[in-house]
């Protein structure tokens, strides 16, 4: 213990000869030390810490790009697992290498379980070759493929999927194949159920449009076995009422109620057909720029009859202008003949009706037909526009069909436009109809025809041959006496198709009339055969028949007939059309028309 003190003491004692030992060796070599200016010193403490803060600053943004990097990874893992269809790696043998969380929910198997299991077996037997030789389209041609096909989860599920796969490379360079995989189990369902809707309405329609053809049919067969006696007993009230001498009074009061019937019963078959034909949508228009002005003319000119009679005040507004609209001009005019027809019957003695346009409303041109006639309470507006509702005028003494008005607003729709009308109890009624108004003027083609009306009455007064081919006695009987006024006219009477011909190539007749339905040979049939012999192909052919369909008179127009008469027909307008008709006749020439 004393040797212990006497060791610290002799360290202490020494301590100082030690420093001032170490101050001789700095002192003896002042030459070793090299001395740095301050200023020297801030500018490396300056450096050295810009230096430090320019690398906490990269070491910040390395730290938000790993963050960034974090985030992404994150979502790039939630996008893959949650997508709302299924991501498969496949290796070039169909294994599975990876798969995502939605494709694993899809075939109800963990997925780590599905690693290095056959893709196939999850592809139900039946549809093995379709996915085989989707595999095999994708490694041959190297292009996105795809497929569907009915598919099985762990559990036996069947469901049907939608494959699309690419061929992708790992980092050695392998094969891989990148498959994306959706459950259209309800798309499936979807079109199955579309397809039987699809089929069910493939046989409503056809049972639809069988109905419509009979339907159609029937109204053809209907309208020909009413006009055929009509014709019959029109035709000899009109010989009646102007025969000689002329009917007493009281036979003139009886002629004219069978011709008032008659006509109005022809009005009913007409307006029946014409809303068959609407309804069923074989009433085909020919929409085109109409001048509104020269169609209200016309209208104008065509009631001018009923106008003298009735004591009914109508007055059309002077037109400035053309006034085009797009519309069916025959179909324009008749729904403007049905208003103003209705607008003179329905009205008061000595009463008023008013035509003008409105073309204040914008891109539309507005037709109001204005009466004072009794007027219809808001209850018989509603109905206004119902199939034979003649709204309490049954009784009455005015005839009606209780269709005009709707067919009218069935065409004025079918031509783009509406129908209204605005009426008040004993004050009267507005009718509108509003029509597409356009700026396009009417492009008429330059036509070649011939005029067919007689340029002088005289010429037909020579002597000529007019053929009836007629299988009815009493339609033939009627032509015979309507002829009886003129005695330079010889007629000669053919009861089939046949026989015409035979008689037509022996006597040359300047006019043939003929009827269509013919036992043997159609009418259009003769007028065939007519037409490819040179003797007869000359002669102007009229067709009067009880087919009064449009598409009958079309297709008999286009057949090559002269003009086409539909029964019954009044006297006048036969008369008018025989005598065009032979007037043309003196115009040809056994070369002047060639065959259609």
């Amino acid at each position: 213990m004393l040797s212990g003190k006497l060791s610290r003491r002799a360290a202490i004692a020494s301590r100082p000869r030690l420093c001032a030992a170490s101050k001789g060796k700095w002192a003896e070599a002042p030459e070793r030390r090299q001395i740095i200016a301050p200023d020297v010193v801030r500018r490396l403490l300056h450096g050295l810490r810009v230096h430090q803060a320019e690398l906490e600053l990269q070491n910040e943004k390395l730290r938000h790009a790993q963050l960034a990097l974090d985030d992404e990874r994150a979502r790039y893992c939630d996008l893959y697992d949650l997508a709302p269809v299924g991501y498969c790696t496949l290796s070039e043998q169909g294994l599975i290498l990876e798969v995502n969380l939605t494709a694993a929910k899809l075939l109800g198997v963990a997925r780590s379980d599905l690693i290095q299991q056959a893709f196939s077996r999850f592809v139900v037997h039946e549809d093995q070759d379709i996915y085989h030789q989707h595999r095999d389209k994708l490694v041959d041609s190297g292009l996105t493929q795809w497929c569907e096909l009915r598919m099985k989860a762990h559990d036996g599920t069947p469901f049907w999927a939608h494959l699309e796969a690419s061929i992708a490379q790992n980092a050695d360079g392998a094969s891989l194949h990148r498959v994306v995989l959706s459950n259209i189990s309800e798309r499936k369902l979807l079109d199955r159920s579309l397809e039987e809707r699809n089929l069910e309405l493939e046989n409503a329609r056809k049972v639809a449009e069988m109905a419509n053809r009979a339907k159609s049919d029937f109204l053809s067969s209907m309208s020909h076995e009413l006009r055929s006696p009509l014709n019959s007993v029109l035709g000899f009230a009109q010989l009646l009422e102007s025969s000689t001498p002329a009917p007493t009074s009281t036979q003139q009061s009886r002629i004219d109620q069978i011709l008032r019937g008659g006509w109005y019963l022809l009005t009913l078959v007409n307006e029946i057909l014409d809303l068959s034909l609407i309804e069923s949508g074989q009433n085909a228009l020919s929409l085109e720029p109409l001048s509104l002005t020269e169609v209200l003319l016309d209208c104008q000119r065509m009631i001018e009859p009923q106008v003298q009679t009735s004591g009914i005040d109508v007055s059309f507004a002077q037109f400035t202008s053309p006034f085009l609209v797009i519309a069916d001009a025959v179909r324009l005019k008749q729904l403007i003949v049905n208003l103003l027809t209705n607008a003179i019957k329905y009205n008061h003695p000595g009463g008023t009706v008013d035509v003008t346009i409105d073309d204040t409303i914008p891109e539309v041109l507005r037709v109001n037909v204005r009466d004072t006639g009794q007027g219809l309470s808001p209850e018989k507006l509603s109905h206004l526009f119902e199939p034979f509702n003649r709204l309490g005028q049954e009784g009455g003494m005015i005839e009606g069909t209780g269709l005009g008005l709707v067919v009218a607003k069935r065409l004025t729709e079918m031509m783009g436009g509406k129908i209204g009308v605005q009426s008040t109890v004993d004050v009267g009624s507005v009718f509108w109809v509003d029509l597409t108004r356009t700026q396009a003027q009417r492009a008429d083609a330059e036509q070649v025809h011939v005029d067919r009306d007689p340029a002088n009455a005289a010429l037909n007064q020579s002597p000529c041959i007019v053929m009836y081919v007629e299988d009815n006695p009493a339609n033939m009987e009627l032509v015979e006496q309507i002829l009886a006024a003129r005695p330079n006219i010889q007629l000669l009477r053919a009861s089939n198709g046949i026989q015409g011909i035979e008689m037509a190539r022996a006597h040359l007749p300047r006019v043939i009339l003929m009827d269509i339905n013919l036992p043997g040979l159609s009418g259009v049939e003769v007028l065939k055969i007519l037409r490819q012999d040179p003797l007869t192909k000359h002669i102007p052919v009229l067709a009067i028949s009880a087919n009064a369909m449009s598409e009958h008179i079309l297709k008999g127009l286009s057949a090559g007939f002269f003009q086409y008469l539909t029964k019954p027909f009044k006297v006048k307008e036969f008369l008018k059309v025989l005598d065009s008709a032979m007037a043309f006749a003196r115009t040809q020439s056994p070369m002047a028309i060639e065959v259609p």
